[in-house]
């Protein structure tokens, strides 16, 4: 099996919460993920808003720290890969922000990720550790 696209970012984004997965395509199984629900991160959000841009920027902190420690950094080849206009779509254009933020967040926290365009099927990395 190739490992074109092993790992994949996928969001879950409601009107109260936040959660964001890594998935391991090959082994189909979830090695990060990271939510608003989980008690040590809603105390980390300022008045209990589970869902605003901050919120998921927290999220995606979070997972990265969490990616990094299981080690799936130094597996991965490729990055994982996040296809924002899809995810997007599927939230809602008032959710891009949060979309965004989660990706800047991981980024930040220097995992790198490869956005897949939906037009063409291209993809190209925007970090590197």
């Amino acid at each position: 099996m190739t490992l074109l696209k092993r790992f994949v970012l996928r969001l879950f984004i409601s009107l109260k919460y936040i959660t964001a997965n890594v998935v391991d395509r090959n082994n189909r199984r979830i090695v990060a993920t990271s939510s608003t629900v989980e008690h040590s991160v809603k105390q980390s959000l300022e008045c209990g808003r589970t869902c605003n841009a901050k919120a998921a920027a927290i999220v995606g902190e979070v997972l990265a720290m969490r990616f990094k420690v299981e080690g799936l950094d130094q597996v991965q080849v490729n990055g994982i890969h996040v296809n924002v206009n899809k995810e997007v779509e599927k939230k809602g254009f008032k959710n891009r922000t949060k979309v965004w933020a989660i990706v800047n967040g991981l980024k930040s926290n220097g995992v790198k990720l490869i956005l897949n365009d939906n037009k063409n099927d291209s993809s190209r990395l925007i970090s590197v550790n």
